[in-house]
């Protein structure tokens, strides 16, 4: 599908132009949508600018006249300050356009934000997302998505465009939402497991290299040690998906399972491990520094930081 709608462009927005954001804007306009964004970084938005786009300041300014709003932001209350904030979005999209939320958040947050949206005739998407900066830029994320049969069809392109993959779970909001935290309790359990298990073998003697080799190799593999423990190999905690992220995400779970008298021990550990890095001064670096950690507790030694 094109981003046309009876021959003409359609506009979407997109606000929060970090390395998800970024890349789902180039995918859209790949798709031959007329995009605006908004970020709250000038580079970010010169950025865009560079790659077709047109940028803006407030997300006011960038939701004009657009039939979809792209919110890449971080949490709930970051989403309800772009929607509903002095220059929020709210203000000036469309009745019957479409707010489509990216954020990781709780169901609760999720279903709130999606009633305060339809009171002002705005439908809402609840609509995480998961597959990090390459595939965002690639058009192959995955999208866990729930809301209204409208709303579906509005974004129809839209979702299209940014991936792969694209889960319709359930016509009311808060659905996506808690889906993605099942993602996010494993992704972040195995992060830290991975991390364990690599400062271990440096602990031991081992090549890490040829760790890396014979696990990738292995049963034991998972998606996130393959992925990240090359940040550990080589040194490089640029914070492509950063400790806080997970601060925050396994806290929701934590606060999810209580509210469901669920026991959740792993999780907790693992969050313990993040508040650890956090505490140490590692909150914005890459999540692969529970590694760092580790080694810190246990003298292991691990390849000299670059980055």
């Amino acid at each position: 599908m094109s981003g046309r709608v009876q021959g003409e462009p359609t506009k979407v927005a997109v606000i929060g132009l970090g390395s998800m954001g970024f890349g789902m804007a180039e995918s859209l306009l790949r798709g031959g949508f007329v995009v605006a964004g908004c970020d709250v970084a000038e580079p970010a938005r010169e950025r865009l600018r560079a790659a077709g786009g047109t940028p803006g300041v407030t997300p006011r300014e960038v939701a004009q006249g657009a039939s979809v709003v792209v919110s890449v932001v971080v949490n709930a209350k970051q989403t309800e300050q772009v929607l509903f904030g002095a220059a929020g979005a709210i203000e000036t999209m469309q009745p019957g356009s479409v707010f489509l939320s990216s954020a990781t958040m709780s169901p609760s947050d999720a279903e709130r934000l999606a009633a305060m949206s339809e009171e002002k005739g705005v439908l809402f998407l609840d609509a995480p997302i998961s597959g990090g900066a390459k595939r965002a830029a690639a058009g192959e994320l995955t999208i866990m998505a729930s809301g209204e049969p409208e709303a579906f069809e509005k974004t129809d392109a839209v979702l299209a465009a940014l991936a792969q993959k694209v889960y319709r779970l359930g016509d009311k909001a808060g659905v996506g939402a808690s889906v993605k935290m099942i993602n996010q309790l494993l992704a972040g359990v195995h992060i830290a497991a991975a991390c364990e298990a690599i400062a271990l073998a440096s602990k031991l003697g081992l090549d890490l290299s040829t760790v890396y080799e014979v696990i990738t190799a292995s049963a034991g593999n998972s998606w996130m040690f393959e992925n990240r423990m090359p940040h550990v190999l080589e040194g490089d905690y640029r914070p492509l998906s950063s400790i806080e992220i997970f601060v925050k995400d396994l806290g929701i779970i934590q606060d999810m399972a209580r509210s469901e008298r669920y026991p959740a021990p792993i999780a907790a550990a693992a969050l313990q491990m993040y508040l650890a890095a956090s505490g140490a001064g590692m909150g914005k670096d890459d999540d692969s520094s529970v590694a760092r950690v580790y080694a810190q507790l246990s003298g292991a030694t691990l390849p000299e930081r670059k980055h």
